[in-house]
């Protein structure tokens, strides 16, 4: 071989080992450097897989562990209350109805009078210690306190009764060219009391019951002056009451049902809460007997009492309620608009035809008062049931 060809050859080898030697002691340098930090982190790359292993076993264990979900609370005990069983949806549908079966009974009283004529009239006290008992478990004696707390609207109630309703009572006799019997029955009308019945429509009307019956109990017993009183000066009339016997009627029909159904109540709160949803089925139909009792004894005349009649008695109540339903309403709160407004539009008209039958010589004078009691009913009812169903502010 030609020793040119070798030490090309070899030129190669010798460059690479000058540069390994050249880097040497550059690469020794480095790894000593290196040492200290491999030392401190062999400890740690040794304890990964350990540490792999138990983060593993948390999780596996974690996943293992149920956690329960919270229960659900119970319905509480208000809305429990809150959701009306299916007899006080049934009394609720039931009272709502009431224009509805005033106006059936009173079609039965007037074209089947033998049906309902048969009630005696001493059953009237009954019925109406009924109607008052079923108002008055659901009273207490704050709801009085309170009421007397405002003495503003106890006169407001009163004028209206025995000032307003008697003048209107006449402006629409003269208005509608009523005979003078029959104008003397409406002036009559217009000159009585409240009727019990506004109570149990007050209740429906989501009003003060409280305040209602205080109302037909002060206007009860301002009969025995202010309805005598009234007739002398509007009709020129001297219309005897029998000023003990309203007093032990006011009595018997209003004060004692009223103690008594406020005593069960203090006493028996619970049992009284479960009959509570009778109340209002009891009353409308203690009412609508009343209604149908009166109209079956004087069908006759109220068939042919005619128009002018009719219309005279309907806008004598409707005016009445409305005038001071809204004439009160920037004064006091609508449950007292409400009430003042359902008190005086419904008079006490079976005792107006009482009071015709035996003080009045013509058969005439207690037309108005029979045809009042229709047209009361209905027109309280009917203002009760709408009353219901609009929404009262908080007071």
């Amino acid at each position: 071989e030609s020793p040119d060809i070798t030490c090309c050859e070899a030129m190669p080898t010798l460059r690479s080992l000058l540069l390994i030697a050249t880097l040497a002691p550059t690469c020794s340098a480095l790894h000593a450097a290196a040492l200290p930090r491999s030392a401190a982190l062999a400890p740690r790359l040794a304890a990964a897989p350990a540490l792999r292993r138990l983060s593993a076993t948390v999780r596996m264990d974690a996943d293992a562990i149920s956690v329960p979900s919270p229960p659900k609370a119970p319905p509480s005990t208000s809305a429990a209350q809150a959701r009306p069983t299916a007899f006080q949806s049934f009394s609720n549908t039931f009272s709502t109805l009431f224009p509805l079966w005033t106006a059936l009974v009173a079609l039965l009283g007037l074209y089947r009078p033998q049906t309902l004529a048969s009630i005696p009239t001493s059953a009237f006290t009954g019925l109406l210690g009924m109607l008052m008992l079923s108002m008055g478990i659901t009273l207490t004696l704050d709801d009085f306190k309170r009421v007397l707390t405002r003495p503003g609207v106890m006169v407001v109630g009163f004028l209206g009764c025995y000032v307003f309703m008697p003048m209107l009572a006449l402006g629409l006799a003269k208005a509608f060219a009523l005979s003078p019997a029959l104008t003397a029955g409406m002036v009559l009308v217009g000159s009585i009391n409240g009727g019990q019945a506004s109570n149990l429509c007050t209740y429906i009307a989501r009003g003060d019951v409280a305040l209602s019956v205080m109302m037909t109990t002060v206007t009860t017993i301002g009969a025995i002056v202010m309805t005598p009183l009234l007739c002398k000066l509007l009709l020129g009339t001297l219309v005897p009451v029998d000023a003990v016997g309203v007093a032990i009627s006011t009595v018997q029909v209003v004060l004692v049902p009223i103690v008594l159904g406020m005593g069960l109540n203090a006493k028996f709160p619970a049992a009284v809460k479960k009959v509570e949803p009778f109340s209002p089925i009891v009353g409308v139909l203690s009412t609508i007997l009343l209604v149908g009792s009166a109209v079956a004894q004087c069908s006759a005349p109220i068939l042919a009492a005619g128009l002018k009649l009719q219309l005279t008695a309907f806008f004598l109540h409707v005016i009445g309620g409305a005038a001071c339903y809204f004439g009160l309403k920037k004064v006091y709160p609508e449950t007292v608009c409400r009430t003042v407004a359902i008190e005086t539009s419904m008079k006490s008209s079976a005792f107006g035809f009482l009071l015709a039958k035996l003080h009045f010589g013509d058969f005439l004078v207690r037309v108005p008062s029979a045809v009042s009691v229709v047209w009361m009913a209905l027109v309280g009812s009917s203002l009760a049931v709408l009353f219901r169903f609009m929404p009262v502010k908080d007071e």
